[in-house]
């Protein structure tokens, strides 16, 4: 049966939304709240997402699914992560989520696999959790405090998009894949302006496409800026699902064909040819041939972008009776023990050792720059979705985004190299039924109810989620840091070595703006000490990246009250308002040329400035400027309220939803 059927006229994205919707009038750009069906979180996130659910009082988790992944900080130097796993674990029994044990794979590409179905919410503490519009969910990425109130039952709220249709036809040549696809659209939208689009995908080319390289096109559609990105679900998606032995779980869903769009992007697969992000942002798009011949010092293949069967075979058989370059460090990471299983049982995984390659954990790992980090100065070839500078772990790397194919072609060659060039470039089908052991995922049979009687385990660094104050009516700031353009959330919270800070906040929020200034806390400190609110100024797309939330949780706790910016990108300017920290936007964008950190800034009536904006005066230099907002009746009253904790707490004394 069609999914939708009855709802003539509609595309996918707006079938998913009605289905779903409870409330708010469905037109661009106005604030809708839906059902969420299944949430997901990962333990980088999800510990402080289980911290605040805990702390809003909530008993179990009441979303049809919930999934607690442990996938990012499996290095365990030191007690911190075993710690919060342990916590993560316990949680998860005595709430009735599903706990993904280490070792298990990455959150994308297990729920791909393992839970996703067309037709779905899923609402996820990881900005690459649009990576499920590729089996047709409806699939978008949020700080773990809306996920925490999603697993409770609660609604999700978000501007109701416009959606572009991105028309594919013709089939990719040999040698050219999903991820040149994604980076096709990335050169011609770039990494800023898209806030508020939902990308769909449609026409006769994506028959041509399987589930896995569907699901790389919207795990990086993240990069564009977009609410999330959704492929049809078809005979391809039945196939697949089948193959995992959940066939059952399968519905149609489709555009009507008298469907309308706000935009179109007509893309023939037949002319995409191999690309790269080049160093430092994923938007920075050159073809292979114009790259071909620079020395590679390191490739990287695996993370929720590229680590499916399909990827992995295709390298293994391009590898065989190969050798990595002599002076290649090389190493993959499968995206989940499936795969790893899979290879393992058709002999492929000798093909990558006997080639010289490191075989990694199933695990984020070189992504979020906690191993692997690339020599000084070393050119890194990866797979992976991002290449902000320093987040490989290395400040001067240059950092390559590229296919499995652009990969395997530089691990041999010691060169960047057209994969084209190669002899025989594999086609790998979709095997009749994928190796399925889920013995990782742990209480699957109390998912909703729970164990009530679980102790909770906390380790000595997990602390209470800090709540906020209520928004002061006078402001009296100081412009403690100025920031440029595209400002991502590895900028402001630091990850890697640090990540394993995350459940203390206290000390996590040492090292924000670490690598920006490193002077920034000390002085946040002693403003907030002095009575004085922290004010951060930015340039366009602030809070570009992740979706950590602690890139508002730790500024607000050191007196961050006001960002000011030339503009913010969607899940973050939603985590600052959850953290009580208000979003503001120059109204003229040559005021920022202007202020200068250390300034001085004040304001007689904050509140004033919830309903739209007004004046803010810089009392250092002597003049006024005017900012801008743009906020919804709830998120006045959470930003009033001093966060989301504090306006849950207040809501549920006065018996009000939140």
């Amino acid at each position: 049966m069609l999914f939708g059927s009855r709802l003539m006229g509609r595309n996918i994205v707006e079938k998913l939304l009605h289905s779903h919707l409870i409330s708010g009038e469905p037109r661009p750009g106005q604030e809708v709240a839906i059902r969420i069906d299944q949430c997901l979180t990962q333990d980088a996130t999800g510990t402080m997402a289980y911290l605040q659910f805990e702390s809003m009082g909530l008993d179990r988790i009441r979303a049809e699914l919930a999934v607690s992944y442990v996938d990012h900080n499996t290095i365990q130097v030191g007690f911190e992560n075993a710690d919060d796993h342990e916590y993560l674990r316990t949680a998860a029994q005595r709430f009735g989520a599903v706990f993904s044990k280490p070792g298990n794979g990455i959150c994308h590409q297990l729920h791909l696999e393992r839970f996703g179905l067309p037709g779905k919410t899923l609402l996820g503490s990881d900005s690459h959790t649009p990576t499920g519009g590729g089996i047709g969910m409806l699939a978008m990425g949020a700080g773990g405090i809306d996920v925490a109130v999603a697993m409770g039952g609660g609604p999700f709220y978000l501007n109701w998009p416009r959606v572009r249709l991105v028309r594919l036809t013709g089939e990719l040549q040999p040698g050219v894949s999903a991820k040149d696809v994604i980076l096709k659209v990335l050169e011609r939208y770039g990494t800023k302006g898209n806030v508020g689009w939902v990308l769909e995908y449609g026409g006769p080319g994506v028959a041509s496409l399987d589930v896995p390289a569907r699901a790389t096109i919207t795990n990086m559609g993240t990069e564009l800026g977009v609410t999330t990105s959704v492929f049809p679900s078809d005979s391809v998606t039945r196939g697949f699902l089948a193959a995992q032995g959940r066939e059952e779980g399968w519905v149609a869903l489709e555009a009507d064909s008298s469907a309308t769009y706000d935009d179109v992007f007509e893309l023939d697969l037949s002319t995409v040819e191999p690309l790269a992000a080049c160093p430092h942002s994923p938007g920075n798009i050159a073809p292979i041939t114009e790259l071909a011949g620079r020395k590679v010092n390191q490739v990287l293949i695996g993370s929720c972008t590229n680590a499916s069967y399909r990827d992995l075979k295709t390298v293994a058989l391009l590898l065989r009776g190969r050798r990595v370059h002599p002076e290649v460090s090389a190493g993959v990471a499968a995206g989940s023990r499936q795969v790893v299983q899979m290879l393992a049982r058709e002999g492929l995984l000798e093909s990558y050792i006997s080639a010289g390659f490191r075989i990694l954990e199933n695990a984020c790992g070189f992504c979020i720059g906690n191993s692997a980090s690339p020599q000084s100065g070393g050119v890194s070839l990866r797979t992976s979705n991002r290449n902000f500078e320093g987040r490989s772990g290395t400040a001067d790397a240059q950092v390559y985004l590229v296919s499995p194919e652009t990969a395997a072609a530089a691990a041999i060659s010691g060169r960047i190299t057209d994969p084209r060039t190669m002899e025989t470039v594999p086609e790998v089908q979709r095997p009749q039924q994928f190796l399925v052991d889920d013995s990782l995922f742990l209480y699957r049979e109390t998912v909703g109810k729970g164990v009530p009687g679980t102790e909770i385990r906390r380790g000595p660094n997990i602390g209470q989620p800090p709540a906020g104050q209520p928004l002061p009516s006078v402001l009296d700031g100081v412009a403690t840091i100025k920031v440029g353009d595209r400002i991502t959330t590895d900028h402001i919270m630091p990850a890697g070595a640090r990540l394993k800070y995350r459940s203390n906040v206290p000390q996590y929020a040492r090292y924000v703006f670490e690598h920006v200034d490193p002077g920034f806390y000390a002085r946040a400190v002693e403003h907030r000490d002095a009575g004085r609110q922290n004010i951060i100024v930015a340039g366009e797309s602030y809070g570009q990246g992740s979706s950590r939330e602690h890139a508002a949780m730790c500024p607000m706790y050191l007196g961050v009250r006001l960002v000011v910016a030339k503009g913010f990108e969607r899940i973050h300017q939603a985590n600052l308002i959850n953290f009580g920290i208000l979003p503001c936007c120059f109204a003229d964008a040559s005021d920022y040329d202007r202020i200068q950190a250390g300034d001085r800034i004040a304001c007689d009536d904050l509140h004033k400035l919830l309903e739209g904006g007004g004046d803010l005066v810089n009392t250092t230099q002597g003049y006024r400027f005017e900012v801008k907002t743009a906020l919804t009746e709830r998120q006045r009253r959470i930003l009033l309220d001093g966060g989301l904790l504090r306006h849950v707490a207040a809501a549920a004394g006065a018996g009000e939803g939140a």
